[in-house]
């Protein structure tokens, strides 16, 4: 059974559609061990207590530096045993030293379809924005594992999502939550804890 561990930073949809998909049996040989949220105010938190799943909040305020924010992170996540660590809404740019410790086993969902509108600065809102602003036909939604980039590490799976008249970035944002995001994201999450992946190269392929 793959031990894993979340990482939010806000209201959690994506970490309730691995809770959802995991009860409904889409997710196999995985459970969640801990959610980790750097904002005390994220909904997230709420969500998994009420599924039973321990949550903790680690913040810089807290820890008083990056580096000890860093380190209690890490400690976080080797006190909880994670095997796999799913970025799910993770707003804190994760630390080469834990890229190093859980080297192929972090994996990030971001709201496009890599390499448009990712990297520095592409980030929730600003993602849809850009797209509707470079006025692109189709968007969509990319799971890829993290290395010391941004949006860099090899991609595992993509679904997309079409952009429609009158797309608002809100609006569009929601669809490639409901249509990519929170389908994918379990996806990957299944295909990994049934040893379905592996990557050479930079390359992820995925066995049928």
């Amino acid at each position: 059974m793959l031990k894993v561990a979340v990482l939010v930073s806000g209201g959690g949809t994506n970490l309730q559609a691995i809770l959802d998909a995991i009860d409904e049996g889409k997710i196999r040989n995985a459970r969640i061990v801990s959610v980790i949220s750097n904002n005390p105010n994220a909904y997230a938190l709420e969500r998994a207590k009420k599924h039973g799943v321990p949550a903790v909040c680690i913040t810089r305020k807290a820890c008083g530096s990056t580096e000890a924010f860093n380190a209690a992170l890490l400690k976080a996540l080797k006190d909880c045993g994670a095997e796999l660590i799913v970025l799910a809404g993770c707003l804190v740019v994760i630390p080469k030293e834990i890229i190093h410790a859980y080297e192929g086993r972090i994996i990030n969902i971001h709201p496009s379809l890599i390499p448009s509108f990712c990297g520095k600065g592409f980030y929730g809102l600003k993602v849809h924005e850009g797209a509707l602003a470079r006025g692109v036909k189709v968007t969509g939604a990319t799971v890829h594992f993290v290395d010391e980039g941004t949006d860099t590490g090899p991609i595992i799976l993509q679904k997309p999502v079409a952009v429609e008249e009158g797309d608002t970035p809100e609006i569009l944002q929601r669809r490639v939550m409901e249509q990519a995001e929170w389908i994918i994201l379990p996806q990957a999450i299944d295909l990994i804890a049934n040893g379905r992946v592996s990557v050479a190269n930079g390359h992820v392929t995925v066995e049928k």
